[in-house]
């Protein structure tokens, strides 16, 4: 029995020098910590990180997935870190109980745009609150936007021009209208690789194609980059990058732009391109020596038929307007020069046909292109040939002619004249 009442004796011990402990250790945590209802971490001094980076708001809790913002500079009056706001709000509370002047901190705030001038307080003798004061603005406040100048001519109107030196279906055309009249200084330089017009609207409505001379003003310009030919189809980035070279031509001299939609242009465009990838071809017929000729002998001939030797080494035949119709190249396609016909013999020569630049019809190829060919054979002696220097016969010659007909035909029935402004623009 006597062992029983020491065992229990042991443990009530026990028991009492815990909860003596336990007494102790809460007494410590509510000395240094506060309130147990109050959250420790909530006016904690000590900076946490959040993710690897410090989140600069002295230990606030903040909801997960919540942005965190980057810390202030110390130097930054604007940014002071929280527990100094705090420690504001509170004294700013305090004094507005207790007069209704502003404290210098407060002051400082409000200049800063950190917080607004406060509300009065409410007179006993009132019968109702007085309105607030309004909020003043940020030391820096945002521009106010003004409102862009009228053009002279506008947009709207600029767009529904039709001016004969643009084709809106391959011509990717941008308008430029400006506030004020300005002579053209310098031309801008749009594009690399494709040609582009810049036609100006001069102050008596007049278009004409724009050209720096003093004393002339325009009031508008329509800018154009040939986007089909045979240089290829150009890209949306081309087309993109010559409306940005556009918008900055334009906002140097004080000009509001509108550009033609890229997508739809786009769409008419490609079609247009593969059409002409299609129609775009040239038939040659090669006229072949059984011996060879002199250089000499052979300019004299082509020369009295009508060519002429160009600055590419090729020989042009070419109509009323010096668009070249036919053409005459070296069988190697080395260029023709006067010193190498003056010391040179040839194997021969071939004849061209380009099928988009040659009027359309059978008189075109019956007595102008097989005509000149069949003369040039008789007086230098020459067999006529195809690719496979396989002679020519009067079936192939029907059935070539047959095929540029049917070329040209298709050409026309998209409104492009064979040999005539569009289409030697468009294949060239």
């Amino acid at each position: 029995m006597i062992y029983i009442v020491l065992f229990l004796a042991v443990v009530l011990a026990v028991v009492a020098y815990n909860m003596y402990q336990e007494n102790q250790y809460r007494k410590k945590v509510r000395d240094q910590f506060g309130h147990s209802d109050k959250d420790a971490l909530l006016n904690s001094k000590t900076s946490h990180v959040r993710d690897g980076q410090p989140s600069g708001n002295s230990g606030m809790m903040q909801k997960p997935h919540t942005e965190v913002k980057k810390p202030a500079k110390p130097q930054d009056p604007a940014l002071r870190n929280l527990q100094e706001q705090d420690a504001v709000y509170v004294a700013k509370q305090k004094q507005a109980k207790a007069s209704p002047f502003k404290t210098e901190i407060e002051t400082v705030l409000e200049e800063n745009g950190i917080i607004g001038t406060p509300v009065q307080p409410v007179s006993k003798f009132s019968a109702e609150p007085s309105a607030p004061q309004p909020v003043r603005a940020a030391a820096n406040p945002a521009p106010v936007p003004q409102t862009p100048a009228k053009p002279l001519i506008t947009l709207k109107e600029l767009s529904k021009v039709e001016l004969p030196w643009f084709d809106v279906r391959f011509d990717f055309i941008s308008y430029i209208a400006l506030t004020e009249a300005k002579e053209l200084h310098a031309l801008p330089r749009l594009s690399n690789r494709h040609r582009y017009q810049i036609i100006g609207c001069t102050m008596d409505d007049h278009f004409q194609v724009a050209e720096p001379i003093p004393g002339i003003r325009y009031q508008a310009f329509i800018v154009g980059i040939q986007a089909v030919s045979r240089n290829g189809l150009a890209s949306q980035e081309e087309l993109s990058d010559f409306n940005r070279q556009v918008d900055a031509f334009a906002q140097s001299i004080g000009g509001q732009t509108l550009h033609t939609d890229l997508a739809a242009f786009t769409e008419v465009a490609s079609a247009l391109d593969a059409f002409c990838a299609r129609v775009d071809q040239t038939i040659a017929i090669h006229l072949v020596s059984p011996t060879s000729i002199s250089g000499v002998e052979l300019r004299s001939a082509v020369s009295g038929v009508g060519f002429t030797l160009g600055e590419d080494g090729v020989f042009h035949y070419t109509d009323k307007a010096g668009s070249t119709m036919f053409s005459i190249c070296a069988l190697n396609n080395e260029p023709f020069t006067n010193a190498l016909l003056d010391n040179q013999s040839y194997k021969g020569f071939s004849m061209l046909l380009d099928i988009p630049h040659s009027p359309a019809g059978e008189k075109t190829f019956d007595d102008l292109f097989m005509d000149l060919a069949v003369r040039l054979s008789g007086q230098l002696n020459l067999n006529l040939v195809n690719d496979k220097m396989e002679e020519v016969s009067t079936q192939w010659l029907k059935d070539v002619r047959t095929y540029v007909l049917a070329r040209q035909e298709e050409m026309l029935k998209v409104g492009i004249q064979p040999g005539g402004k569009t289409a030697l623009r468009l294949f060239s």
